[in-house]
């Protein structure tokens, strides 16, 4: 029957410093030492299992608390593994692109999980009883021959001498570009160039009639002046026909509401 095994590990070291590829760890998913459930792993327990995944050319599949039966946590594979004098060690890849897995890995390099586990199959194993002359306190069971069928980061474990060696940091994802400006939003630069040249426009009519509106004020003083003057050594000047031409006064005011409203559409 499967059995499963869960291991606290102790994160060693995280970053490009490491020397690992991105979304790749490595860690000692299971130590030499008797765990809190009462079971020692013998080293060379994982030899043979180790040999037959080597010569099927599979890789040992990585698994999010063994949670086989859920595709999305398949997370990714094992490049490589060998037994080493602390347990076993594996090198793995996750897989990033799923947001399952890209989630995980975060957790693993935020030291937020912190524990590995893998399935296994006992087979050979046997009761090592406690003598006077052993160290220890208990009992235990000793797995002498195993299994296995996955390993994967998880949330809860057993063992205290598994350790999590390194985590590669992915790079930095892209930062977007920044917003364009308000203006540029509604108006195009050649838009806002053609408006910068009417205006411009509106502007040099404004300060044409400005001149032509002063000329024709001097010329409305010069004739108050003249008209004064006749009154006194003459006669008036006859009214001028319904149909004869307006005034310059008159021109001068609808010349001056021209110009306001040019100044209050400028």
């Amino acid at each position: 029957m499967k059995k499963t095994k869960t291991c606290p590990v102790r994160i060693k070291a995280a970053g490009e410093q490491d020397g690992t590829e991105d979304g790749v760890f490595e860690a000692i998913v299971a130590a030499y030492n008797v765990d809190s459930v009462g079971d020692k792993i013998v080293p060379g327990a994982f030899a043979d299992t180790l040999a037959e995944w080597k010569a099927s050319g599979d890789p040992i599949p990585v698994l999010w608390s063994h949670m086989s039966h859920d595709p999305d946590y398949h997370i990714g594979y094992v490049e490589d593994a060998e037994e080493r004098e602390e347990g076993l060690w594996v090198r793995a890849r996750i897989d990033l692109d799923e947001p399952k897995a890209g989630k995980i890995y975060r957790l693993l390099k935020g030291r937020r999980v912190r524990q590995f586990s893998f399935a296994y199959d006992i087979q050979e194993g046997g009761w090592i009883d406690k003598t006077s002359d052993e160290d220890g306190d208990e009992s235990y069971y000793e797995l002498r021959k195993l299994k296995l069928y996955e390993v994967g980061p998880t949330l809860i474990g057993a063992n205290q001498d598994t350790e999590l060696l390194t985590v590669k940091t992915p790079p930095a994802p892209a930062q977007p570009d920044a917003l364009p400006a308000k203006a540029d939003l509604a108006l195009s630069k050649k838009n806002t160039t053609d408006l910068r040249a009417a205006l411009a426009k509106i502007a040099d009519g404004a300060a044409a009639l400005e001149s032509v509106l002063s000329s024709l004020d001097s010329d409305d003083e010069d004739e108050d002046d003249k008209t004064a003057t006749s009154i006194e050594v003459s006669r008036p000047d006859p009214p001028a026909p319904a149909d004869a031409a307006p005034s310059t006064e008159a021109s001068s005011v609808r010349l001056r509401a021209s110009l306001a409203l040019l100044d209050a559409e400028s």
